[in-house]
């Protein structure tokens, strides 16, 4: 078994800790390595009501240079004797959606020849394609061509895409006359979507951080329907984009003005809320809202439960954390596995790793098992008390029980290897990263950098310090000459040319020491020149009683400044 070669080992594991008990592993035999690779293979033919050969075929033209977007390619794909259906069509579009200009081509191409009919969602597939890439203008014509033609659609589904991505790339008016442009079609009105799409809108604006364009559109629209009535989902957005742009004022002018309007709140409404509140670390607020909404006969979700247990136990109040949680358990959803993720995360940044054993017993007990998030929880508590040997021991288990590992455990696992300078092992993990497709973050590349120059392996370290530069990567100045009196001590004059090239690249990695020395140096200026004028003046004002003096001294510093 390739695993740690730890001397305490036998010590640790006999310790009663962390039941491990996760989902059966797919694949036994991996699991003697020390991180078990599973090949994500994709079927060859996901969809059976096309020609695997005709995807074939047009993968290969959209991918080839020679047959740019346009007339070429409509050619070329005329003499492929391809015959485009929806499911081929759907299939192109999942995989080639970062090429907008080649599925354009093929759009209009599928969209001559007989037999073939452009369905709703093909259509939809093509604009979300445009929209993504922010080609609005091509997507319109689509648009205004299909309603000019009478052909099925679009729908109300269209411009919601076109509302979305309208808001993604932070254009508000736009966004707005496509909502206004769709409720003038007769489409829109007849089905009822005018309202989904006005809620779309404010959803769209409030999550992509546009709160006050939603705000004063909802205003607006009170102004010029009078009649019209904001649903209590309306009103759940709006607050969800106050708090997400932290404006609590606005938060508590909102709440004020649905309770004089007799707005109902929903459990949604409370759970926006309490959320909320917590985020900002308002929990006593939060509580409050909690025996509110149980004294208006609302029974609290996992939402409102889950946010008041977190922050509670990031208050460090974990008495009154489990005494909620005691609570959720009488009811009959239960907690969730967030809830038992608040807990052990919170109770191992306190250290108490005893009682975050305890939750995971628990949720074991109620059927619910642990994710490698709450194990990278306890591998990042070892990390911070550099208790490396439990750490490493810890991991084996995981990856024993047949855990895959995520990206942070990647992290967490590096820093502990570099630390205990195990470099052959570090090495290995970062092979796994590379072919699971995880980079190593800004630490972990300096350390296995460093650790690697300790080694004297300065061309694994070479090889690892530009492909951090490749990865916009700033080296800190003191990996930079570290590398370069490894290169000089091995006599690779080359590479410490090379290396040098690449450093003069990013100017400021080299002026950056300096320059903070320049800054603390004017800084340390600024600052004694200020105690001794206080100084100064200070023993003026004990021993000068003329005022017509101090003017005079006054004078040299107002001339000086």
């Amino acid at each position: 078994m390739n695993t740690f070669p730890l001397r305490t080992r036998s010590t640790f594991l006999s310790k009663p800790f962390l039941p491990l008990q996760p989902t059966k592993n797919p694949n036994p035999k991996t699991t003697n390595r020390l991180i078990s690779i599973q090949p994500h293979l994709k079927p060859s033919n996901p969809n059976p009501n096309h020609n695997p050969t005709d995807y074939t075929t047009i993968s290969a033209l959209l991918s080839n240079p020679t047959f740019p977007p346009g007339p070429s390619l409509e050619t070329a794909l005329d003499r492929a004797g391809i015959e485009p259906g929806p499911s081929l069509l759907q299939r192109v579009f999942d995989d080639f959606g970062s090429s907008p200009k080649q599925l354009l081509s093929l759009f209009i191409w599928a969209g001559k020849q007989p037999g073939c009919l452009s369905t709703v969602g093909i259509f939809n597939a093509m604009i979300k394609v445009l929209a993504r890439a922010r080609e609005f203008e091509a997507a319109w014509c689509l648009i205004l061509g299909r309603i000019k033609r009478g052909l099925e659609g679009p729908d109300a589904d269209t411009f919601a895409i076109l509302i979305r991505r309208y808001a993604r790339a932070g254009m508000p008016s736009p966004a707005i006359r496509t909502l206004e442009f769709a409720c003038s079609l007769d489409l829109i009105q007849c089905s009822n979507s005018e309202l989904n799409l006005f809620e779309i809108l404010l959803d769209s604006f409030c999550k992509e951080g546009l709160v006050w364009e939603a705000s004063k559109y909802f205003n607006t629209k009170r102004v010029t329907d009078p009649s019209w009535v904001p649903s209590i989902h309306v009103y759940n957005i709006l607050l969800t984009g106050w708090f997400r742009a932290r404006q609590l004022e606005r938060v508590e002018y909102l709440w004020d003005e649905m309770k004089s309007k007799n707005v109902k709140p929903s459990v949604v409404t409370y759970g926006t809320l309490i959320e909320g509140y917590c985020r900002q670390c308002r929990v006593e607020v939060a509580i409050e809202l909690f025996w509110e909404m149980k004294r208006q006969g609302i029974e609290p979700n996992a939402v409102v439960y889950n946010s008041i247990i977190d922050e509670l136990g990031e208050a460090g109040r974990f008495k009154e954390a489990l005494a909620m949680m005691e609570r959720f358990l009488v009811l009959e959803s239960g907690p969730t596995i967030s809830t038992y993720d608040s807990l052990v995360k919170c109770f191992c940044r306190a250290g108490d790793i005893e009682e975050a054993n305890k939750v995971l017993k628990m949720m074991i007990n109620r059927g619910f098992m642990p994710t490698i998030t709450m194990y990278n929880y306890f591998l990042q508590h070892y990390l911070n008390l550099e208790k490396f040997e439990e750490g490493m021991n810890l991991y084996t288990k995981i990856m024993e029980s047949g855990y895959i590992p995520d990206q942070l455990t990647y992290h967490i696992l590096m820093i502990l290897l570099c630390k205990q300078e195990r470099l052959d092992l570090a090495m290995q993990v970062r092979k796994e990263m590379k072919d699971r497709g995880y980079d190593l973050n800004p630490v972990g590349c300096t350390m296995l950098v460093h650790l690697l120059c300790t080694m004297h392996r300065v061309e694994e370290a070479f090889l690892e310090l530009e492909d951090m530069i490749r990865r916009g990567i700033v080296p800190r100045s003191k990996t930079y000459q570290r590398m370069t009196y490894e290169l000089k001590e091995q006599g690779k004059i080359e590479m410490t040319r090379k290396l040098c090239d690449m450093m003069t690249a990013t100017p400021h990695l080299i002026k950056l020491p300096s320059a903070n020395v320049r800054d603390e140096d004017a800084s340390r200026a600024r600052r004694t020149s200020i105690i001794q004028k206080a100084k100064s003046l200070s023993n003026t004002l004990k021993t000068c009683r003329d005022p017509r003096e101090l003017v005079k001294r006054r004078k040299p510093s107002v001339v000086a400044q």
